[in-house]
């Protein structure tokens, strides 16, 4: 069990694709494991649903239940790459005692590190595609085609909470939590940071190196 940390924007759902396969983990996003549950119309992913329509945070009780039965199913077996999860010091702890009673345990948490008006800039560009959520940014991942999903072709959009007033309360909301979940971590001597501003083959391969450690699943 590893677990990518970073405020929004910093690069963690990049990242985690190209990590998950080069070290033979599942990839599990909180983000999208909510938006896969309101569409099947699951009552766990229903109750998300109606958080996530307000422009609310799903509460920690919620989250922590899809997670911990999304991590029963058999691809999770081999290992898990956590995206988004744990998200503050509350979960963090929630995390540690389930996997505790699995005789588990995370291995490694790894920050990527990105100042706050960096992530400003990111997220006013980012672009999401409708059918899969896969994720551009017009500066530094831009698609092949304007307005076009590079890998299904659906339509890009800018998603309501990536507009510049809404990004910079997110990250008042977020970043408190976000610094204190990361002290969780060093705590327990499991922190590594690695800086985020640098470009993306540059940031994936120290990834690799850290997370290569722990894992020791590389191919």
């Amino acid at each position: 069990m590893l677990v990518l940390l970073g405020a929004p924007g910093a690069g963690k759902g990049t990242q985690a694709e190209i990590l998950a396969p080069r070290l033979n983990l599942l990839h599990l996003a909180t983000g999208d494991m909510f938006r896969a549950a309101a569409e099947q119309g699951t009552p766990i992913g229903l109750e998300a649903k109606a958080y996530m329509d307000r422009g609310e945070l799903v509460p920690d009780d919620v989250t922590v239940r899809m997670l911990l039965e999304r991590l029963t199913a058999p691809d999770a077996r081999q290992g898990v790459l956590l995206d988004g999860f744990p998200r503050t010091p509350a979960q963090a702890g929630v995390l540690d005692a389930a996997l505790a009673e699995r005789n588990a345990r995370v291995e490694e948490a790894i920050l990527i590190d990105v100042p706050p008006e960096e992530l400003v800039r990111r997220l006013s560009g980012r672009l999401v595609c409708r059918a899969e959520g896969h994720i551009y940014n017009e500066i530094s991942k831009p698609p092949r085609v304007p307005g076009i999903c590079d890998i299904d072709g659906s339509e890009l959009y800018e998603r309501e909470d990536d507009k510049v007033e809404t990004i910079r309360a997110r990250l008042r909301q977020q970043v408190p939590d976000l610094l204190e979940v990361c002290d969780h971590y060093r705590a327990q001597g499991k922190l590594r940071s690695v800086d985020g501003t640098r470009p993306i083959d540059e940031v994936t391969e120290e990834l690799v190196a850290a997370l290569t450690q722990a894992s020791g699943s590389a191919r």
